[in-house]
């Protein structure tokens, strides 16, 4: 099924925090209550789906690639991202994302919790990823793209901080 994008925004309270869970591959493994009313799906559709089902369009590969690069080095990571809901609909968030180890230490997957961001720093962070994703969309294969998007987001973010999450909170302070 494609969904396809529509220029509506959904809301959700600051009080509220959008849960999920991936195995190593990003298979949805859980989601709460708040994920699926706010992508607008059942948790029979998400489970054992790829996380990247409520991925918008919008979202340029790069920072998705900056995204996975910092978990395979078991760090976390903040990022403002755009989803997408079953109907089209879209819906920014400010993410946190960290491995999930087991008793051994071995990373077994991802845990995400996610808020509502301010409206002014998606003001922002969307000029940002309209110029990444302009650049990414130079490149006809995804993975030059996303390879692409990924040079030029750090180039942008390192001309105003050392690294994304210390550019994600000087935005957030």
């Amino acid at each position: 099924m494609h969904t396809t994008p529509v220029d509506t925004e959904i809301k959700f309270s600051p009080d509220e925090i959008i849960v999920s869970k991936t195995d190593l591959k990003g298979r949805i493994t859980y989601a709460n209550d708040v994920f699926c009313r706010v992508a607008e799906m059942k948790t029979a559709d998400v489970i054992g789906k790829p996380h990247n089902i409520i991925r918008h369009p919008d979202m340029p590969r790069g920072v998705f690639k900056l995204l996975w690069e910092t978990l395979h080095q078991e760090k976390e990571i903040f990022a403002y991202v755009k989803n997408m809901s079953a109907t089209g609909k879209y819906y920014w968030v400010i993410a946190h994302v960290t491995p999930s180890w087991n008793t051994e230490g071995a990373i077994i997957g991802y845990h995400s919790n996610r808020r509502a961001p301010d409206t002014a720093m998606v003001r922002e962070i969307s000029k940002l990823y309209a110029d990444v994703l302009a650049e990414e969309n130079k490149h006809t294969n995804p993975k030059t793209a996303a390879d692409a998007g990924y040079e030029f987001l750090n180039t942008k973010v390192q001309a105003a901080a050392e690294n994304y999450d210390e550019f994600v909170w000087k935005m957030v302070a």
